[in-house]
């Protein structure tokens, strides 16, 4: 069993190898990183590399959940800023579809590699969209029990209906919200998802 002193020196390894391949990503995409670029980058052998994180298919996977999670970290927060159901969803809503506008790695891939991007999202794409739908159904849970809006027997079902709308727009960014600014998504929002959650 590790000592608490040698479990955070894994995770800084581990953490270390993820901030490696981002920057490494963001470079040059997934194709042309090779396990050699992200270890020199991380200061750690390449057999580190394999042992922490495996495979490079591995590490780009390690990176996209961890992003991922991230994002999904910050929704957990919201619901206790917000007294009312209906900026609660306009706030997730627009939170996730502005951080996927602005992120480095996504904009980078959008340019260097658009397919790999898209089938990290739909064929690959099952455990981020677990992910999603789980956190959104917690922010939702959170909101029942601050009295924000009743419970539905149906939460996980809504939840996963918002993480739908949300996906297809990731996936196809065009048509009337292509440009739209936050006033306009806030709009969206409370006008289509809010009644998928409470109606």
């Amino acid at each position: 069993m590790l000592e608490v002193s040698e479990t955070n020196a894994v995770d800084t390894v581990e953490a270390r190898i993820l901030d490696a391949a981002l920057v490494q990503f963001e470079k040059v995409g997934f194709r042309k990183t090779t396990i050699e670029d992200i270890a020199r980058q991380a200061g750690v052998d390449r057999v580190t590399v394999y042992r922490r994180i495996g495979s490079r298919d591995d590490v780009v996977q390690a990176v996209v959940s961890r992003e991922v999670a991230a994002t999904l970290a910050e929704l957990d927060e919201l619901p206790a800023k917000h007294d009312n159901i209906d900026d609660l969803i306009a706030d997730i809503f627009v939170t996730i579809i502005v951080k996927w506008r602005n992120h480095a790695l996504v904009q980078r891939m959008l340019v260097l590699e658009p397919e790999r991007l898209v089938t990290k999202l739909t064929i690959d794409g099952e455990l981020t969209f677990t992910m999603s739908v789980a956190a959104t159904a917690s922010a939702l849970r959170r909101a029942v029990s601050s009295g924000l809006v009743p419970e539905p027997t149906d939460l996980e079902t809504r939840a996963e209906l918002v993480c739908r709308v949300v996906h297809s727009m990731i996936l196809a960014p065009y048509g009337q919200l292509r440009n739209a600014d936050e006033q306009h998504l806030d709009a969206f929002a409370r006008k289509f998802l809010v009644p998928i959650v409470t109606g």
